[in-house]
Protein backbone atom coordinates (compact mmCIF):
# COMPACT_ATOMS: atom_id res chain seq x y z
CA UNK A 1 0.00 0.00 0.00
CA UNK A 2 1.21 3.70 -0.50
CA UNK A 3 2.48 5.82 2.52
CA UNK A 4 -0.36 7.78 2.31
CA UNK A 5 -3.15 5.07 2.13
CA UNK A 6 -1.10 3.55 5.71
CA UNK A 7 -1.18 7.17 7.13
CA UNK A 8 -4.73 7.52 6.58
CA UNK A 9 -5.89 4.11 8.21
CA UNK A 10 -3.47 4.80 10.97
CA UNK A 11 -5.32 8.26 11.46
CA UNK A 12 -8.52 7.37 11.76
CA UNK A 13 -10.58 4.08 12.97
CA UNK A 14 -9.65 1.45 15.31
CA UNK A 15 -6.34 -0.23 15.52
CA UNK A 16 -6.39 -4.28 16.10
CA UNK A 17 -3.05 -6.30 17.43
CA UNK A 18 -3.51 -9.72 17.62
CA UNK A 19 -2.18 -12.12 19.92
CA UNK A 20 0.11 -14.84 18.84
CA UNK A 21 -1.31 -18.43 18.37
CA UNK A 22 1.00 -21.16 19.98
CA UNK A 23 0.33 -24.40 20.98
CA UNK A 24 0.35 -26.67 23.59
CA UNK A 25 4.41 -27.08 23.16
CA UNK A 26 4.20 -23.49 22.77
CA UNK A 27 5.38 -23.36 19.12
CA UNK A 28 3.63 -21.21 16.80
CA UNK A 29 -0.44 -22.14 15.18
CA UNK A 30 -0.37 -20.81 11.87
CA UNK A 31 -3.89 -22.50 11.25
CA UNK A 32 -5.67 -20.96 14.16
CA UNK A 33 -3.91 -17.81 13.40
CA UNK A 34 -5.08 -17.80 9.98
CA UNK A 35 -8.80 -18.15 11.18
CA UNK A 36 -7.54 -15.48 14.38
CA UNK A 37 -7.30 -12.63 11.49
CA UNK A 38 -10.14 -13.48 8.97
CA UNK A 39 -12.28 -13.39 12.27
CA UNK A 40 -10.73 -9.94 12.86
CA UNK A 41 -11.41 -9.16 9.55
CA UNK A 42 -14.99 -9.61 9.85
CA UNK A 43 -15.11 -6.02 12.10
CA UNK A 44 -14.45 -2.63 10.87
CA UNK A 45 -11.13 -2.30 11.81
CA UNK A 46 -8.33 0.46 9.56
CA UNK A 47 -5.24 -1.84 10.08
CA UNK A 48 -3.67 -4.89 11.97
CA UNK A 49 -0.55 -4.75 13.44
CA UNK A 50 1.19 -8.15 14.19
CA UNK A 51 4.10 -9.37 16.12
CA UNK A 52 3.39 -6.50 18.31
CA UNK A 53 3.28 -6.37 22.22
CA UNK A 54 0.00 -7.87 22.31
CA UNK A 55 1.50 -10.60 19.69
CA UNK A 56 5.01 -11.06 22.07
CA UNK A 57 7.27 -9.87 19.77
CA UNK A 58 9.69 -10.17 22.48
CA UNK A 59 9.37 -13.61 22.80
CA UNK A 60 9.50 -14.88 18.95
CA UNK A 61 12.25 -16.46 17.14
CA UNK A 62 13.10 -15.26 13.77
CA UNK A 63 11.89 -17.89 12.66
CA UNK A 64 8.46 -17.20 13.93
CA UNK A 65 8.34 -13.67 13.20
CA UNK A 66 8.98 -14.42 9.96
CA UNK A 67 6.12 -17.11 9.12
CA UNK A 68 3.71 -14.44 11.38
CA UNK A 69 4.73 -11.94 8.75
CA UNK A 70 3.87 -13.95 5.84
CA UNK A 71 0.74 -15.60 7.10
CA UNK A 72 -0.68 -12.57 7.49
CA UNK A 73 0.25 -10.68 4.56
CA UNK A 74 -1.34 -13.68 2.61
CA UNK A 75 -4.56 -14.05 4.97
CA UNK A 76 -5.09 -10.33 5.26
CA UNK A 77 -4.54 -10.11 1.19
CA UNK A 78 -4.55 -5.89 1.33
CA UNK A 79 -7.67 -6.14 3.00
CA UNK A 80 -6.11 -3.17 5.75
CA UNK A 81 -2.70 -2.53 6.23
CA UNK A 82 -0.26 -4.80 7.61
CA UNK A 83 2.23 -3.59 10.10
CA UNK A 84 4.86 -5.34 11.92
CA UNK A 85 7.07 -4.77 14.69
CA UNK A 86 10.91 -4.59 14.65
CA UNK A 87 13.72 -4.04 17.53
CA UNK A 88 16.31 -5.56 19.25
CA UNK A 89 19.50 -5.08 18.16
CA UNK A 90 20.70 -2.76 15.26
CA UNK A 91 21.45 -5.70 13.09
CA UNK A 92 18.77 -7.94 13.96
CA UNK A 93 16.25 -4.68 13.24
CA UNK A 94 17.95 -4.25 10.20
CA UNK A 95 17.39 -8.15 9.14
CA UNK A 96 13.42 -7.89 10.20
CA UNK A 97 12.84 -4.92 8.30
CA UNK A 98 14.61 -6.92 5.07
CA UNK A 99 12.10 -9.55 6.03
CA UNK A 100 8.86 -7.46 6.04
CA UNK A 101 9.46 -5.92 2.60
CA UNK A 102 10.04 -9.17 1.19
CA UNK A 103 6.78 -10.70 2.82
CA UNK A 104 5.19 -7.32 1.61
CA UNK A 105 4.36 -5.91 5.22
CA UNK A 106 2.60 -2.52 4.70
CA UNK A 107 4.80 -0.73 7.54
CA UNK A 108 6.69 -1.04 11.00
CA UNK A 109 6.67 0.18 14.14
CA UNK A 110 9.74 0.51 15.67
CA UNK A 111 10.19 -1.00 19.23
CA UNK A 112 12.62 0.91 22.32
CA UNK A 113 16.08 -1.13 22.56
CA UNK A 114 16.81 -3.46 24.90
CA UNK A 115 18.91 -1.49 27.37
CA UNK A 116 18.41 -0.99 31.14
CA UNK A 117 19.10 2.74 30.12
CA UNK A 118 20.19 5.05 27.34
CA UNK A 119 20.64 8.59 26.64
CA UNK A 120 18.69 10.26 24.09
CA UNK A 121 21.21 10.78 21.58
CA UNK A 122 22.06 6.85 21.87
CA UNK A 123 18.26 6.39 21.17
CA UNK A 124 18.14 8.27 18.25
CA UNK A 125 21.16 7.15 16.65
CA UNK A 126 18.94 3.83 17.19
CA UNK A 127 16.22 4.66 15.94
CA UNK A 128 17.76 6.50 12.87
CA UNK A 129 20.27 3.50 11.74
CA UNK A 130 17.01 1.22 11.98
CA UNK A 131 14.23 3.37 9.77
CA UNK A 132 17.05 4.73 7.26
CA UNK A 133 17.67 0.68 6.21
CA UNK A 134 14.55 0.60 5.13
CA UNK A 135 12.09 1.55 2.39
CA UNK A 136 8.77 1.07 4.29
CA UNK A 137 7.13 3.73 5.92
CA UNK A 138 7.99 3.52 9.81
CA UNK A 139 6.03 4.50 13.40
CA UNK A 140 8.37 5.12 16.55
CA UNK A 141 7.13 3.65 20.20
CA UNK A 142 7.82 6.32 22.17
CA UNK A 143 8.00 4.02 25.36
CA UNK A 144 10.47 2.82 27.98
CA UNK A 145 14.16 2.94 27.25
CA UNK A 146 13.24 4.73 24.24
CA UNK A 147 11.08 7.64 25.01
CA UNK A 148 12.14 11.12 23.07
CA UNK A 149 11.30 14.70 23.89
CA UNK A 150 9.65 16.62 21.31
CA UNK A 151 12.67 18.09 19.89
CA UNK A 152 14.55 15.08 19.77
CA UNK A 153 11.20 13.33 17.98
CA UNK A 154 11.17 16.85 15.69
CA UNK A 155 15.14 15.74 15.10
CA UNK A 156 14.70 12.05 14.13
CA UNK A 157 11.75 13.22 11.85
CA UNK A 158 13.90 15.47 10.31
CA UNK A 159 16.33 12.95 9.48
CA UNK A 160 14.04 9.93 8.13
CA UNK A 161 11.54 10.68 5.63
CA UNK A 162 9.79 7.54 6.00
CA UNK A 163 8.96 8.07 9.73
CA UNK A 164 5.34 8.49 9.52
CA UNK A 165 3.99 8.83 12.60
CA UNK A 166 4.66 8.28 17.23
CA UNK A 167 2.74 5.55 18.95
CA UNK A 168 2.48 7.16 22.42
CA UNK A 169 3.66 4.12 25.25
CA UNK A 170 3.98 6.79 28.05
CA UNK A 171 0.49 8.37 28.96
CA UNK A 172 2.70 11.51 29.60
CA UNK A 173 -0.28 13.91 28.30
CA UNK A 174 2.53 17.44 28.67
CA UNK A 175 4.94 15.46 27.17
CA UNK A 176 2.75 14.40 24.45
CA UNK A 177 0.93 17.53 23.77
CA UNK A 178 4.45 19.23 23.87
CA UNK A 179 4.99 16.74 20.98
CA UNK A 180 2.09 16.94 18.75
CA UNK A 181 2.27 21.21 18.74
CA UNK A 182 5.87 20.97 18.03
CA UNK A 183 6.49 18.67 15.35
CA UNK A 184 2.71 18.85 14.06
CA UNK A 185 0.84 17.09 11.60
CA UNK A 186 4.61 15.56 10.22
CA UNK A 187 3.30 12.87 12.11
CA UNK A 188 1.00 10.54 12.57
CA UNK A 189 0.03 10.25 16.37
CA UNK A 190 -1.30 7.05 18.12
CA UNK A 191 -2.36 6.11 21.74
CA UNK A 192 -0.69 3.15 23.02
CA UNK A 193 -0.74 2.75 26.10
CA UNK A 194 -1.48 -0.57 27.87
CA UNK A 195 -5.42 -0.71 27.88
CA UNK A 196 -5.29 2.77 25.34
CA UNK A 197 -9.09 2.72 25.98
CA UNK A 198 -8.59 4.15 29.67
CA UNK A 199 -6.98 7.66 28.50
CA UNK A 200 -8.74 7.88 25.07
CA UNK A 201 -10.59 10.60 26.13
CA UNK A 202 -7.37 12.56 26.75
CA UNK A 203 -6.22 11.68 24.35
CA UNK A 204 -8.78 12.89 21.96
CA UNK A 205 -8.26 16.31 23.50
CA UNK A 206 -5.33 17.02 21.92
CA UNK A 207 -5.81 15.47 18.50
CA UNK A 208 -5.02 11.28 18.62
CA UNK A 209 -8.10 10.10 16.94
CA UNK A 210 -6.79 6.55 17.33
CA UNK A 211 -5.01 4.13 19.62
CA UNK A 212 -4.23 0.28 20.01
CA UNK A 213 -6.85 -1.84 21.23
CA UNK A 214 -5.56 -5.21 22.71
CA UNK A 215 -9.14 -6.46 24.21
CA UNK A 216 -10.93 -6.33 21.15
CA UNK A 217 -8.96 -10.20 21.02
CA UNK A 218 -11.89 -11.19 23.13
CA UNK A 219 -14.57 -8.12 22.89
CA UNK A 220 -14.30 -6.87 19.51
CA UNK A 221 -18.01 -5.64 19.54
CA UNK A 222 -17.39 -4.20 23.35
CA UNK A 223 -14.27 -2.51 21.79
CA UNK A 224 -15.71 -0.91 18.87
CA UNK A 225 -18.36 0.13 20.17
CA UNK A 226 -16.63 2.19 22.68
CA UNK A 227 -14.34 3.63 19.86
CA UNK A 228 -17.87 4.63 18.46
CA UNK A 229 -18.76 6.38 20.93
CA UNK A 230 -16.08 7.96 21.50
CA UNK A 231 -15.39 9.79 18.08
CA UNK A 232 -18.99 10.36 18.10
CA UNK A 233 -19.24 12.58 21.79
CA UNK A 234 -21.38 9.77 22.96
CA UNK A 235 -20.08 10.63 26.33
CA UNK A 236 -22.92 8.76 28.51
CA UNK A 237 -22.02 5.46 26.47
CA UNK A 238 -18.12 6.23 26.69
CA UNK A 239 -18.53 6.89 30.80
CA UNK A 240 -20.47 3.47 31.13
CA UNK A 241 -18.22 1.15 29.18
CA UNK A 242 -14.99 2.91 30.88
CA UNK A 243 -16.80 2.40 34.57
CA UNK A 244 -18.48 -1.34 33.84
CA UNK A 245 -15.40 -2.56 31.95
CA UNK A 246 -12.16 -0.73 31.40
CA UNK A 247 -11.83 0.35 35.12
CA UNK A 248 -12.07 -3.10 36.42
CA UNK A 249 -10.47 -4.69 33.81
CA UNK A 250 -7.22 -1.94 34.23
CA UNK A 251 -7.27 -2.98 38.03
CA UNK A 252 -7.55 -6.30 37.26
CA UNK A 253 -4.33 -5.72 34.80
CA UNK A 254 -2.40 -4.30 37.39
CA UNK A 255 -2.10 -6.77 39.84
CA UNK A 256 0.87 -8.14 38.18
CA UNK A 257 3.55 -7.50 35.65
CA UNK A 258 2.87 -8.56 32.21
CA UNK A 259 -1.01 -8.96 32.67
CA UNK A 260 -1.49 -6.47 29.50
CA UNK A 261 -0.73 -9.67 27.07
CA UNK A 262 -1.40 -12.24 29.71
CA UNK A 263 -5.28 -10.90 30.38
CA UNK A 264 -5.83 -10.83 26.61
CA UNK A 265 -4.29 -14.24 26.26
CA UNK A 266 -6.68 -15.47 29.14
CA UNK A 267 -9.74 -13.73 27.63
CA UNK A 268 -9.57 -15.24 24.26
CA UNK A 269 -9.05 -18.86 25.84
CA UNK A 270 -12.57 -17.50 27.63
CA UNK A 271 -14.80 -16.57 24.51
CA UNK A 272 -13.21 -20.11 23.05
CA UNK A 273 -10.72 -18.47 20.67
CA UNK A 274 -7.84 -20.02 22.57
CA UNK A 275 -4.22 -18.93 21.12
CA UNK A 276 -2.08 -21.10 23.91
CA UNK A 277 -0.41 -19.48 27.15
CA UNK A 278 1.70 -16.58 26.99
CA UNK A 279 5.64 -17.66 26.56
CA UNK A 280 8.13 -17.08 30.04
CA UNK A 281 8.89 -14.71 31.66
CA UNK A 282 5.13 -13.60 31.24
CA UNK A 283 2.67 -15.82 33.16
CA UNK A 284 -1.09 -16.37 32.89
CA UNK A 285 -3.80 -15.14 35.22
CA UNK A 286 -4.63 -17.90 38.23
CA UNK A 287 -8.69 -19.10 38.53
CA UNK A 288 -9.83 -16.29 40.56
CA UNK A 289 -8.74 -13.66 38.06
CA UNK A 290 -9.81 -15.83 35.60
CA UNK A 291 -13.56 -15.57 36.77
CA UNK A 292 -13.34 -11.89 37.28
CA UNK A 293 -12.30 -11.55 33.55
CA UNK A 294 -14.87 -14.05 32.62
CA UNK A 295 -17.38 -11.72 34.25
CA UNK A 296 -16.49 -8.71 32.77
CA UNK A 297 -16.78 -10.29 29.08
CA UNK A 298 -20.03 -11.96 30.24
CA UNK A 299 -21.11 -7.69 30.97
CA UNK A 300 -19.74 -6.55 27.93
CA UNK A 301 -22.54 -8.26 25.98
CA UNK A 302 -24.82 -5.45 27.57
CA UNK A 303 -23.44 -3.40 24.83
Amino acid sequence: MTIEKVKKALSDGLLSFPITDMDEQGHFLESTYIERLKWFLEHDISAVFVAGGTGEFFSLSRQEYQQIINTAVQTIDQQAPVISSLGRSIPEAIEYAQMAEEAGIDGLLLMPPYLTGCPPEGVIAYAKTIINSTSLPVIYYNRANGILSAEHIKELAAACPNLIGLKDGTGNMQNLNDTIKTVGDRLVYIGGVPTAEIISEAYLSIGVNTYSSAVFNFVPELALRYYKALRAGDQETVRQIINDFFIPFVRLRSKKAGYAVSLIKAGAQLIGKSAGDVRPPLVMPNENERMVLKELIEGSKNY
